[in-house]
Formats: structure tokens, C-alpha cells, sequence
């Protein structure tokens, strides 16, 4: 029979780990929406720009209320975990002083410290699942936000003529001031550009009903943009 000494003990915060898979995938998959012109297509003298696609997202009005929200929904399954977890710690303590005064005979020791392994397993089961339920949530909110802003960088590179925009952190150098970050942010803020409401969501996936609408069909892919 393993000893109570080795029950496991409390974990760190899995909030720290939970939040930015879901957009980090998703803004892959928005860098290749915007970088989709073939190799064969690009030419030494094409006018291309780049964007950070994360940063255009998050710093959004939208994105802003986003974070809020997903930081109040985080901080509440946070408070109920570490609860959890130190009311495990509490059992644990309490079954070692046990086994230490002698008092309480080996099977009933070992009921309770199975009793114990079961609690710890459940509390692993509940933090993986508040952990895809959070990123579950931050997907569903954010790529409205990310379609916006990829329609604001398209609508952008039509006026300018720009044949690519890149993922910032996909070149060694550029020119600062072809960077369209802050000029994305500033289409979709001004309501120019896509409507996180009416965006398209990615490709095979059906968009979140807002405000009680009716989810909209996806749209077909736009076709890169030929060169002038």
C-alpha cells in the first residue's frame, strides 16, 4: 500500500496555461487567408505589407470587451479549482496525522487515501475540462473579430495594391511603415470594415448566432488578389 506522504500535491494555476491556444490557432489559420497567393505568383517587384494579426485582434474595442469577459470567466473556475484544491490538501494533512498517531487501522487508512486518489483524479478531470471549455469560449469570441480584421486588411491591400500581407511574426524584416496593424484596428473600430457580427467564421465551422440572430452560411474564400 502506498503511504498517504505520497498523495499528490496541490498544482499550480492552470489559468496561466488556459488562455491563447484558441486564438493562437486560429491566427495560423488567418495567416494563410492572407498570405495566399502562390509562390509562382510573387514577383521581386510585388508590393507586399504585414500585420500582427494577434495584436490587431486583442487590441480592437471588440477584443478589449473580449478579454474582459474571458478574465471574468477565468478568474470564476480559478476560485472554484484552487478550492478544490485546498480542500484536497486539507484531507491529505489530516490522513497523514493519522497515519502518524497510529490510531486508525491500515484498511481504514487505505480507504480513505483511495477515497483521496479519487477526489485528485476528479479534480484533474474538472481542470482539463475547465481548461477546453476556456478555450472553447476564447474561440468562439474572438474569430468574429479575427474575420473582421482580416476583411479591413483585404479591403487596405485592395486600395494600395498590395499582391501579399504577411504574418509579422513570419518576417525577419520589413519597412515600419508597411506595417497595417494599427490601420486594421482602426477599420474595424470606425465600423469600415467587416462587421464582427456579420464575419465569416473559418471555413467548415458555422458562426456563433449574435444576439439572438440566426447563424449566417459561410462564405465562400475570397481569390488572392491579382496584381495591378
Amino acid at each position: 500500500m502506498q503511504t498517504p506522504e505520497r498523495l499528490p500535491s496541490s498544482r499550480p494555476s492552470w489559468i496561466r496555461r488556459a488562455a491563447g491556444p484558441a486564438l493562437a490557432a486560429l491566427i495560423a489559420g488567418g495567416a494563410l487567408v492572407l498570405s495566399a497567393a502562390p509562390a509562382s505568383a510573387q514577383t521581386p517587384g510585388g508590393k507586399y505589407a504585414v500585420i500582427d494579426v494577434r495584436r490587431a485582434v486583442l487590441e480592437t474595442e471588440q477584443g478589449l470587451r473580449v478579454q474582459a469577459t474571458l478574465k471574468k470567466l477565468f478568474d470564476s473556475r480559478q476560485v472554484e479549482l484552487e478550492s478544490k484544491q485546498r480542500q484536497l490538501q486539507a484531507d491529505k494533512e489530516v490522513l497523514e496525522k493519522e497515519a502518524q498517531q497510529g490510531r486508525t487501522s491500515k484498511e481504514a487508512l487505505q480507504k480513505k487515501y483511495e477515497a483521496l486518489l479519487k477526489q485528485d483524479a476528479d479534480l484533474q478531470r474538472i481542470t482539463v475540462d475547465a481548461q477546453r471549455e476556456m478555450q472553447r469560449k476564447e474561440q468562439e469570441m474572438t474569430t468574429p473579430i479575427l474575420q473582421g480584421i482580416i476583411e479591413a486588411v483585404k479591403r487596405i491591400a485592395a486600395q494600395e495594391g498590395f499582391e501579399m500581407v504577411l504574418e509579422k511574426s513570419a518576417v525577419p524584416y520589413f519597412r515600419a511603415d508597411l506595417e497595417l496593424t494599427d490601420r486594421a484596428i482602426q477599420l474595424f473600430n470606425s465600423g469600415s470594415g467587416a462587421s464582427p457580427k456579420g464575419a465569416t467564421p473559418p471555413a467548415g465551422k458555422p458562426a456563433a448566432p449574435a444576439s439572438g440572430a440566426p447563424a449566417k452560411a459561410p462564405a465562400a474564400p475570397a481569390a488572392p488578389a491579382t496584381k495591378k
